[in-house]
């Protein structure tokens, strides 16, 4: 099916407004054209409270946004954001961390991990992780008690929030009680179909992805390490509950779903969805784009159809 109306009306605002394509920017020019953006998504929720932590210490610091909703916590949602792991910032989704901590009824953490070219891999992959160790150590005390913790990632986000599962499983932490892929990175393959497809290049490109991999990766050798590219893991069973997302007209949707065929293939109870119509980055598109609001929806009922089941069978 064609782009919805919504979404189409929408990309050719940002076309009209976008004087070169990213791939011909710096990332401090795309960065800032995010910044005005920032008041396209309106009103956030209330929620009980907002804190920002600094973690880490000498150039490794970085911080963690703190959202507690209005009711009970039922658990821990650690999100990543998207934005080829150079641009983005906790800030440009504040809004959608409120709508998904205000929906979900559980506290978000957002981490504003350090951005490439100025830290290049591993840098935001170390950060995630160092996350997810504070959010183990701090949970109880957020919530009151000790409750389950969900990975919520999109885009690059989804890519760090896919590694940071596989590492957490490696080394036998805890178990995670679900993780949320939305349209993630999977791969650093350009020729997959999607990635060749005219109706999958509008917002996002074949060049740019190529432009952020650039900026991420340079060594284009050392792309296949499966904690650059997720899909190349050669075990990816044992992994927690995964709910999926791929638009239709992206260049990342073949990736994704190899990835959840993959977890399915090794076992993993996954939830898959391609959502006709939609491009890439429409899921944090809140109060722009229609289609946000039901997977928004979608994901805070994956999350607490898990959470309490998590919670009552480690209990």
């Amino acid at each position: 099916m064609p782009l919805d109306k919504a979404t189409s009306a929408f990309v050719e605002q940002v076309a009209a407004a976008r004087t070169r394509p990213i791939s011909e920017m710096s990332p401090d020019e795309v960065r800032n054209g995010m910044v005005r953006m920032r008041p396209m998504f309106g009103t956030p929720p209330d929620v009980r409270r907002v804190e920002d932590v600094r973690v880490g210490d000498g150039a490794d610091r970085f911080d963690i946004r703190v959202i507690v909703p209005e009711a009970e916590i039922q658990g821990i949602v650690i999100y990543l954001h998207g934005g080829g792991w150079t641009t983005g910032h906790i800030d440009d989704f504040d809004v959608f961390a409120r709508k998904l901590a205000t929906s979900s009824s559980c506290a978000v953490l957002m981490v504003n991990y350090r951005l490439a070219p100025e830290h290049r891999f591993p840098a935001a992959l170390h950060d995630s992780d160092a996350a997810l160790q504070w959010a183990r150590q701090h949970g109880p005390s957020i919530a009151g008690r000790d409750v389950p913790i969900v990975l919520v990632g999109d885009s690059a986000g989804g890519n760090l929030a896919a590694v940071l599962a596989r590492k957490a499983r490696d080394r036998e932490d805890p178990a995670l009680a679900g993780v949320v892929l939305a349209y993630p990175a999977t791969d650093a393959d350009f020729t997959r179909a999607s990635y060749v497809d005219p109706a999958c290049q509008s917002l996002l490109t074949k060049e740019t992805m190529a432009w952020y991999w650039s900026h991420y990766l340079p060594d284009v050798a050392e792309r296949v390490n499966p904690d650059a590219s997720p899909l190349r893991a050669g075990d990816l069973s044992r992994l927690p509950p995964t709910l999926i997302f791929t638009a239709e007209f992206d260049p990342l949707r073949d990736e994704g779903e190899e990835y959840a065929a993959r977890l399915i293939r090794a076992g993993v109870n996954v939830e898959f969805e391609r959502w006709t119509g939609q491009i890439h980055g429409f899921l944090t598109m809140v109060n722009i784009l229609p289609a946000s609001e039901r997977a928004l929806g979608k994901i805070a009922h994956f999350i607490r159809a898990r959470v309490p089941q998590h919670h009552l069978t480690n209990a």
